[in-house]
């Protein structure tokens, strides 16, 4: 058998990210890469990548990367017949109500979410009858069928907006309760909240970014606003991974903390090396379920496919597309 090595046509995915992958870990990857880039032309498939997946799907395999707004947009867009999502359920369910016509899969049933675990339509639809007439703002981590029963979704990138532009001054916000507090501290404008929270950023605390910058003298924190309103409040700045990246690069050269999961900062050194990165690391356990194994099984045997009753996509389309008009 040949041995599989880092060279010929995979040098140049390599390069992008020698200085997290060691080479002999590399060489379990080559194979899987190969053959997903084999599949995907095989396919007309595209590989969506959230910002949170590990370096060697996000910037080896991934044609499309981003946060969940760019995720969406994307989705919406592309002529592919085939869609991958590199993310979690909720993420493959929002692919396939903007593109219904292309096969969406997710290589792991189990990626799931604990805000979109914490929520049902059935709720949704309790809420309306407890506030009635208060408008009902969605986080994109839901299922579909929360979609469905939602005025409008948002994103943690376009939460602000997104609730300014209803002109009301009560929104009901589900179902992540540290991202409306957060919005509301913004606004001003009063949040009917939901008890979700994200597995992941409701462990970090204030505590622990105070020991941070007593270690590490000069450190930029950014925090992502599904933390407690406390930790934002003792970071420097919050927003979106893609505004966190962004930041990122308009900062090139700082000492940074980045607040949420701990790929993010794997992913941004790789395109920012000269940027220290202090990693306190909280790993999504979805997130982490997706493997460039399973994304390779996938498209071999196109599994697992997302599908969706058209009523309760066409009424979570439309959600979702109020939120991209904006």
């Amino acid at each position: 058998m040949n041995r599989i090595t880092p060279r010929g046509e995979t040098d140049g995915l390599y390069d992008r990210v020698r200085h997290l992958v060691p080479e002999m870990e590399w060489e379990t990857f080559v194979e899987d890469i190969r053959a997903i880039e084999a599949l995907k032309r095989e396919r007309n498939a595209v590989i969506l990548a959230h910002n949170y997946q590990t370096p060697e799907i996000f910037h080896c395999v991934a044609d499309i990367r981003g946060d969940s707004l760019a995720l969406a947009r994307e989705a919406q867009e592309t002529d592919a017949d085939v869609i991958v999502m590199a993310g979690v359920h909720f993420m493959a369910e929002t692919a396939k109500m903007l593109n219904p016509h292309s096969t969406v899969l997710i290589p792991d049933l189990h990626a799931g979410c604990s805000l979109a675990d914490s929520i049902t339509g059935r709720d949704v639809r309790l809420l309306r009858e407890r506030y009635p007439g208060v408008p009902v703002v969605t986080y994109v981590n839901t299922s579909a069928e929360v979609k469905a029963e939602s005025d409008i979704c948002c994103t943690s990138g376009n939460a602000k907006r997104v609730v300014e532009s209803l002109g009301s001054d009560r929104v009901i916000m589900i179902p992540d309760e540290f991202l409306a507090r957060n919005i509301e501290a913004e606004t001003g404008i009063r949040m009917i909240t939901w008890a979700g929270h994200c597995e992941v950023h409701e462990r970090f605390t204030p505590q622990e970014i105070e020991r941070m910058r007593a270690d590490h003298p000069g450190l930029v924190v950014l925090a992502h606003p599904e933390c407690p309103p406390e930790v934002v409040a003792a970071s420097d700045f919050s927003g979106s991974t893609a505004m966190m990246g962004d930041f990122v690069r308009e900062h090139t050269g700082s000492r940074i903390l980045l607040v949420t999961e701990c790929s993010m900062s794997d992913n941004l050194a790789v395109q920012y090396p000269q940027t220290e990165f202090v990693r306190p690391c909280n790993m999504c356990p979805h997130m982490k379920r997706i493997t460039l194994s399973n994304i390779r099984q996938s498209l071999e045997n196109m599994t697992h496919e997302v599908t969706l009753d058209p009523e309760l996509a066409s009424r979570g389309r439309r959600a979702v597309e109020r939120m991209l008009a904006i």
